[in-house]
């Protein structure tokens, strides 16, 4: 009986002998080893995806962690030394009534990283466990994921401006935290988790469904 998710009369390109080639779209019989477009190596689906999905999930996690504890912002003026953390920052510009501008931090900095590592696993764990539930939405979040992936770097540039235009000699600096590294490597390990991540992998449970 087919699985919930399985349109019958349907047939995959594996099912057809047919390969694409991940870089360029070049479609080749499955037997190629190499696109004769763009020569990247052909495979049929991403060699160890989940693997690597995980390993750069986890190196995300783990730098996201600091990024939100040590602070982002150091500010040296002529009275005072003050550092900021992303919520401290966030908490700051509340309390000086820019609560538009807190909320796009606070959503680009907190909701949308943590947002990204659910989404991840939840695609991750669906595909180690072979459901054939919401194929369709998977898919829409998969892509959902991998386009805001480029616009989660909101803190660092701020904090890169401000660093090239504060810099008054002995009278105010401010200058990159620590946390602003961390935040940097933690947006991009998340992005390379979900590039690794092969979204053909959501259909192939529906195709082993299906065949059963």
């Amino acid at each position: 009986m087919a699985g919930a998710g399985h349109i019958a009369g349907l047939t995959t390109a594996r099912e057809a002998g047919l390969i694409a080639c991940h870089r360029c779209g070049q479609v080749h019989d499955q037997q190629a080893t190499e696109c004769r477009r763009c020569h990247a190596t052909l495979h049929s689906r991403k060699p160890d995806s989940l693997q690597k999905v995980w390993a750069w999930w986890l190196a995300g996690v783990i730098t996201f962690i600091p990024a939100n504890i040590y602070p982002m912002l150091i500010t040296n003026t002529l009275v005072e030394n003050s550092e900021s953390t992303i919520i401290g920052g966030v908490v700051e510009l509340i309390h000086y009534g820019s609560y538009g501008i807190a909320f796009i931090v606070f959503v680009a900095s907190i909701i949308i990283p943590l947002g990204k590592f659910f989404a991840i696993a939840y695609l991750a764990i669906s595909v180690q466990r072979r459901s054939n539930l919401n194929q369709h939405q998977r898919n829409h979040l998969f892509h959902v994921v991998e386009f805001i992936g480029r616009w989660s770097m909101i803190d660092v540039f701020v904090v890169a401006i401000l660093s090239a235009l504060v810099q008054l000699d002995t009278v105010a600096s401010i200058n990159p935290g620590i946390a602003a590294v961390n935040f940097a490597l933690s947006v991009v390990f998340t992005m390379l988790s979900a590039q690794s991540f092969d979204p053909r992998l959501i259909w192939d449970a529906d195709r082993a469904a299906a065949n059963d």
